[in-house]
């Protein structure tokens, strides 16, 4: 089974809310999710980033991919130098 890190949209119409989880790569955006690892808000002002880094760092030993977004994230949040 190939896993991925990325974000769940959430929220309401033109305010979205993100939670950060680890999820099959063939399930859909918003579907089935393995485990949630925290969460992303980009309308506070400075965006709000919470990450729960030692599962974090438990599903990157384990070879998981991250997209893109949740890269530059775990990054800014340190997850990730």
């Amino acid at each position: 089974m190939a896993t991925k890190i990325r974000l769940r949209r959430m929220g309401a119409k033109k305010a979205p809310f993100y939670r950060i989880i680890v999820s099959d790569s063939r399930s859909p955006r918003d579907g089935r999710f393995i485990e949630e690892l925290g969460y992303y808000d980009p309308t506070t002002n400075p965006s709000t980033i919470k990450v729960d880094n030692e599962k974090a760092a438990a599903w990157l030993k384990q070879g998981v991919q991250m997209s893109d977004t949740v890269r530059r994230l775990f990054v800014e949040a340190g997850v990730l130098e």
